[in-house]
């Protein structure tokens, strides 16, 4: 290469031959980022291919200026050729190009759009990558039953003592107190019109129907979605998912399928558990508080309760379990390796299973309601 001076300006040449390739020379340093700029503004648009070879100097400021032209024109900046003494800082420049803050918000009916558009497309895109993990994991359990081998006992009992054994107390402590409130308010109500002894109804159905299976689906969300989503996150930012696939291992078969089946075992458990002590804290709202002796209470209770009530709360324990294993797994398995990345999936989780948790909840009611059951 012709060693010229530090300040030879910089110098582009179209070579008309097709394709047609645009000739970089000279100096592009800082000292020139002016005319560089002019220079690669008049650039021809017909020139498809850059050749920064014949380029005595380079520093950061005439990459980045290339690495501009090459977003405006919508070049493929790899095609670039630059000389073998300037290919590392080319390199160093363009890992780190897109590493800048981000520009200020911008306000108004258009960037609100804007923002509705990209969370509108982001929703759907989680969507379709539930419903693509959902399928992954079913074949992967149908090809558990054939190839028991594969089946992890250990991890999916400490999985089960875990999301379910620990929450207990949290589960009925919950639940009695709100199957007080409930009783307390609905007491005040009905005490207007001489009917406080319909609170044995109103408590029982509320809880055996709809309380029960939602307050723990909400309380396994926040505590076992969260808790599965940094488990793994952490897996991952550790490379620890990457070895297991080295080691020839399925992360399926030893990450997420043992958290599903101890979920799917444990909360229609936990859904019992909530429902007895929520009733239990209507009971104690009506010996204590209503004048309602406990005996009476479950003279009432017994006669007005019907089998159907708990059948349908206790349906839809399993698919809350599915929901809330299946996001909270899958949200651990996108983690892309920061710290920042793992608290962002971990939020999206919670909030994930808590909002289809109450879908389904809501479309369960209506559909039960029409049904007449």
């Amino acid at each position: 290469m012709t060693v010229t001076s530090a300040t030879t300006p910089p110098q582009i040449a179209l070579d008309g031959q097709p394709p047609s390739r645009l000739r970089l020379s000279g100096s592009w340093t800082l000292e020139h980022a002016l005319a560089i700029g002019d220079l690669l503004a008049s650039a021809p648009r017909e020139a498809a291919i850059i050749d920064a070879t014949g380029v005595d100097r380079l520093d950061t400021a005439a990459v980045l200026q290339l690495l501009r032209f090459a977003r405006r024109r919508e070049l493929d900046f790899t095609d670039f050729t630059f000389h073998d003494s300037h290919r590392a800082l080319v390199e160093a420049i363009e890992d780190v190009a897109d590493d800048r803050p981000k520009g200020r918000r911008e306000y108004g009916v258009s960037a609100a759009l804007a923002r509705l558009g990209y969370a509108v497309k982001d929703d759907w895109n989680e969507a379709r990558a539930l419903i693509g993990f959902f399928g992954e994991v079913l074949m992967k359990l149908i090809r558990m039953f054939r190839e028991p081998t594969r089946f992890r006992p250990t991890a999916t009992v400490f999985h089960m003592e875990q999301v379910g054994l620990d929450a207990v107390p949290l589960v009925a402590l919950l639940c009695f107190l709100v199957g007080a409130v409930v009783a307390f308010l609905g007491s005040n109500i009905l005490r207007d019109f001489g009917a406080t002894i319909y609170v044995v109804e109103l408590v029982s159905i509320a809880f055996l129907r709809e309380f029960g299976g939602l307050l723990t689906a909400i309380i396994l969300a926040g505590r076992t979605a969260s808790a599965f989503t940094a488990q793994i996150g952490a897996m991952v930012s550790r490379e620890e998912v990457d070895a297991i696939r080295t080691l020839g291992m399925d992360p399926i078969d030893l990450l997420v399928i043992p958290r599903v089946l101890a979920l799917l075992i444990m909360l229609p458990l936990l859904t019992f558990v909530a429902m007895v002590f929520g009733l239990l804290g209507g009971l104690v709202v009506g010996a204590y508080g209503l004048d309602i002796p406990p005996q009476q209470y479950l003279a009432r209770m017994h006669d007005t309760m019907e089998l159907r009530h708990f059948l349908v709360g206790l349906a839809k324990a399993p698919f809350f379990a599915l929901v809330i294993s299946l996001i909270g797994c899958l949200e651990g398995l996108q983690v892309e390796g920061t710290a920042q990345s793992v608290g962002e999936r971990t939020t999206s989780s919670v909030v994930q299973a808590i909002s289809i948790v109450i879908a389904i909840d809501a479309f369960a009611a209506i559909w039960f309601m029409e049904m007449g059951f």
